[in-house]
């Protein structure tokens, strides 16, 4: 975080990581090399690394998606009147969250001079990866292409107009390939003598859709991560999201695609992280969910968590964070309460506009990430929306999706039908009847809400 609203990585502490942990795996005993049939890739989709085809070396850090530096740039693209044609052939709109404006930011600063031509490449984390896996293969998948503000949806590949817009020459980007299927084998000289078929790739929250089984129209699910990202199944049709929602590709497989109707939610499992790491409200993520069940409610204290400004349906960048309601009787464990509840209320918001936009909204939500092993989140979650939260018996379904993703390349499963065999749910909660009580509790917070809207602006 080298200034207020940036967010960076060393890419090359990530291949690092990545590296290690493949070799600790293999080695422990745990699993025979010889046996993996292929490796499956999911990722930050919107995170940047800029690096020297030649060398291999990063140019700059990576960008990550949480970052706002482009925040005023996308408010000049707005005033240019260009963003309805932007999300006609993207589904996408002007946010710093996208990779485009980080590209061009790149461009801007002066860290890539002097690499020109086809060295210059420009990929999101699976890109990169891909590229340091194999020795040098340049792709990236459908599902990450389109979180790029350069993809067109329904011509499958990059836009002219795009590239054109942000100055992004098409040579520095990848090929875009279907997101199950082989691409390049692993290079054993980087990866401890394993040699494997790189066979699948999607952004970390299509593959938790693809992991939750919920590969019909309709079927949607709910990843409770740093941040949060509710994703509806659209089938082969380019939803409309309006103002509120995104469009995205879900998958591509065989050449043809799945899409899909997001909402992203900035910050949730970060706000758990801040009572921990900044507050030291908290020592371990681990007792978020005995704290808040201490208490019966938030005693009226409500949380907005806009550290990073506010994702859909509001796409305020210049938002901040607020606690509201506070009395003398309010204690540690009202304000962890209200943490975790501010999470539902965000789903809530995402999916009332889903429900608007599709013109019907989900019969269930199948939940997943780190926080939904809380039994109170997703009971509260579910009262909120007063539909029914399933929660599988494998929670990191993203991971998940990517094995699935990949094991369809190699033969590992045959169809979406013996996929969708394989999902367990572990939990049922079914919504309260006392809809006045949530729709009390939501009420509260969308007037929190409306308090921190633009709060960074002036």
């Amino acid at each position: 975080y080298p200034q207020p609203g940036w967010v960076e990585h060393d890419a090359n502490e990530i291949w690092s990581g990545v590296r290690d942990c493949v070799t600790e795996v293999c080695r422990s005993g745990a699993v025979d090399p010889s046996s993996v049939c292929g490796i499956g890739i999911t990722n930050q989709r919107e995170t940047v690394v800029a690096w020297d085809r030649r060398t291999g070396e990063p140019l700059a850090p990576a960008i990550v998606w949480q970052d706002r530096r482009t925040a005023s740039r996308c408010v000049e693209l707005r005033e240019e009147g260009t963003e309805e044609e932007t999300r006609r052939i993207t589904g996408l709109r002007y946010d710093p969250y996208f990779s485009a404006t980080k590209m061009e930011w790149l461009m801007r600063s002066g860290d890539l001079a002097g690499v020109a031509g086809g060295n210059l490449a420009f990929g999101t984390i699976d890109s990169w990866l891909t590229f340091k896996l194999t020795g040098g293969a340049f792709v990236t998948d459908a599902s990450n292409a389109s979180r790029t503000l350069l993809f067109d949806l329904r011509d499958g590949d990059w836009s002219d107009t795009q590239l054109a817009r942000f100055g992004i020459p098409r040579g520095s980007l990848p090929e875009v390939v279907d997101s199950s299927g082989v691409v390049a084998a692993s290079d054993a000289g980087v990866l401890d003598g394993i040699s494997v078929p790189v066979a699948g790739m999607g952004g970390d929250q299509q593959c938790a859709l693809f992991g939750q089984a919920c590969t019909s129209p309709g079927m949607s699910k709910n990843t409770y991560g740093t941040g949060s990202f509710v994703l509806v199944n659209t089938g082969t049709t380019v939803p409309d999201g309006g103002d509120e929602l995104l469009s995205t590709v879900a998958w591509r497989l065989a050449g043809e695609t799945t899409f899909a109707l997001e909402g992203s939610i900035f910050v949730t499992g970060a706000a758990i992280q801040w009572l921990r790491d900044r507050l030291g409200l908290i020592d371990d993520a681990a007792e978020t969910g005995p704290i808040a069940e201490s208490v019966p409610d938030s005693a009226g204290v409500v949380f907005v968590p806009a550290f990073a400004g506010l994702g859909a349906p509001h796409w305020d960048p210049y938002a901040r964070g607020g606690v509201f309601g506070l009395a003398n009787g309010a204690t540690r464990a009202h304000l962890v309460r209200a943490v975790l509840e501010s999470m539902t209320y965000q789903t809530r918001d995402v999916v009332d506009a889903m429900a608007t936009a599709l013109g019907e909204g989900p019969s269930e939500l199948r939940v997943d990430g780190g926080a939904a092993v809380m039994d109170l989140l997703c009971q509260v979650q579910s009262d909120q929306l007063g539909i029914p939260v399933l929660r599988p018996v494998n929670t990191e379904t993203t991971a998940l999706g990517a094995a699935f993703l990949a094991g369809l390349a190699t033969g590992q499963w045959s169809s979406l039908d013996e996929i969708g065999r394989t999902w367990t749910a572990e939990s049922r909660f079914e919504p309260s009847s006392d809809r006045l009580a949530a729709d009390a509790a939501f009420a509260r917070w969308q007037n929190a809400l409306g308090r921190v809207r633009a709060f960074g602006e002036g």
